[in-house]
């Protein structure tokens, strides 16, 4: 098995994550302090931020992963197959680029943005430069250059962070112009700093290799685009359905901060997914193939459950991440982690399409599950608020999840230790219940009751993971 490998790069990729993550955090309180709540500019940022990641889907058009799936074929050149994805993305990017330049007023005008038309350049330019960034971050994983991933990534941050302190402490500003200014110098620098690595390709654009690549990626691009929705469709439509519009954008920051909390189990489905990914090509044609990818299930749910926990029993510390103002929002938090663990086990759950080719399915899932979220978001969001926005991504994701594993079992069948997987689920829930009847104590208190239910989930895991060794049957 190559389940150390799998552990070593988690855990560089995942350091990287979740540093940077941590470090990003420093700019929640950051904004949520000099961007007033009743402005509406951290809701501004929360929207734009929404529109780019669905853009960027379209972009890199499935290209990251059908980059795997070509450089594992022993009749393709790396190189090649690089090159010629860079250049479809590429070329995606100038016609995007020349769109929104072309037509920036009306564009501006409809998003609810036409006094200020250069968030949207802006940010065009940086989805643009993220969307090229995306092939040569690909490469390098395929490359099994973690180190240099992660260092780019981490200077991105670190970059970024110093930036945001220098305008918001040091200048005193507080618009959110500056929160999209800073990040199109971040990606313009990192952007250079790939220049060497593509100096080193033998360039050779393949037109017969691209025409098989789309086949290939066009229901990725579906898959994709579902798959996002299911994160920033509630942030999209919220400011246009909510009745009052101004209220909207401050309803929405209160929102958006809170989720910023909660992503930390985004982070985490991340970082294994950069992984896990390159490995499970690499393995789809050995035997122990079912056995090895059952067991990483099964890890992958006791860690973020893990991480759960630990998020919700220390959240009378980590609530004061987020200005005061907006923490009113924390209540969703416990819902979208749970959604977001969900999205996780349907990420581990999709291998079976990819591997047999068959993509499509992806995209039938992501959209039914999208379909769920967007329904539940314009019906509830009036009445409801943002409480809508968390509950639809939870039934959008369960809805990809138990869709994408009833059919997979019975197209490729994998033996997921089930039983395991709901008794860690089951117990994760408890061990949460017994943490929110500890919220009427002391801040101390809280802790030291929280951190002994944790535990209890730790010695479990102990206690039942070693007496299933790695070579007895999963259970």
């Amino acid at each position: 098995m190559k389940l150390n490998s799998l552990l070593k790069d988690t855990a560089i990729y995942g350091l990287s994550s979740i540093v940077g993550r941590f470090l990003n955090y420093m700019l929640v309180p950051l904004h949520t302090h000099y961007m007033p709540k009743a402005t509406g500019d951290y809701g501004v940022s929360t929207n734009v931020y929404a529109y780019t990641a669905l853009i960027l889907v379209f972009l890199i058009f499935g290209m990251e992963t059908t980059l795997f799936r070509y450089t594992n074929e022993e009749r393709e050149q790396p190189d090649t197959v690089f090159s010629t994805a860079f250049a479809f993305v590429g070329f995606l990017s100038l016609l995007f680029l020349i769109g929104v330049f072309g037509f920036i007023t009306p564009i501006s005008s409809a998003l609810g943005y036409g006094d200020h038309p250069e968030y949207l350049l802006m940010m065009a330019v940086v989805v643009a430069m993220d969307a090229l960034q995306a092939i040569p971050f690909s490469y390098l994983r395929f490359q099994k250059r973690p180190i240099r991933f992660a260092t780019l990534k981490l200077l991105f941050i670190v970059l970024s962070i110093g930036l945001n302190v220098l305008f918001f402490m040091g200048l005193h500003q507080t618009s959110v112009y500056y929160v999209f200014l800073i990040n199109l110098l971040c990606t313009s620098f990192i952007s250079l700093l790939f220049i060497p690595q593509l100096m080193k390709i033998r360039w050779h654009f393949d037109g017969a290799l691209l025409r098989r690549m789309l086949s290939y990626s066009w229901p990725i691009v579906v898959l994709g685009v579902a798959g996002i929705l299911n994160q920033v469709a509630d942030k999209i439509i919220f400011p246009l359905v909510y009745p009052d519009e101004q209220q909207g954008k401050v309803l929405l920051g209160v929102y958006g901060s809170g989720v910023k909390i909660a992503m930390i189990m985004a982070m985490i489905t991340q970082a294994f997914r950069y992984a896990y990914e390159p490995i499970v090509f690499a393995k789809s044609k050995d035997a122990d193939k079912g056995e090895y990818y059952a067991m990483a299930m099964k890890f992958f749910v006791i860690f973020t459950l893990l991480a759960y926990l630990c998020v919700m029993g220390y959240m009378p510390i980590l609530l004061y991440i987020i200005g005061e103002e907006y923490r009113e929002g924390l209540g969703v938090v416990p819902i979208v982690m749970a959604a977001e663990i969900m999205m996780g086990v349907y990420f581990n759950l999709s291998f079976w399409y990819k591997l047999i080719d068959k993509t499509i399915y992806g995209a039938w899932f992501s959209l039914a599950g999208c379909a769920v979220l967007v329904a539940i978001n314009v019906l509830f969001i009036p009445t409801y608020s943002y409480w809508a926005c968390a509950w639809g991504g939870f039934a959008g994701y369960a809805t990809c999840m138990v869709l994408s594993y009833l059919v997979g079992q019975r197209k490729n069948p994998i033996n997921y230790p089930v039983k395991a997987l709901g008794l860690y689920t089951l117990l994760a829930a408890a061990l949460y219940y017994a943490m929110t009847l500890t919220e009427a104590l002391p801040v101390w208190a809280q802790l030291t009751l929280n951190t002994l239910l944790i535990v209890v989930f730790l010695a479990y895991t102990v206690k039942r993971e070693h007496l299933t060794l790695p070579s007895r049957r999963l259970r």
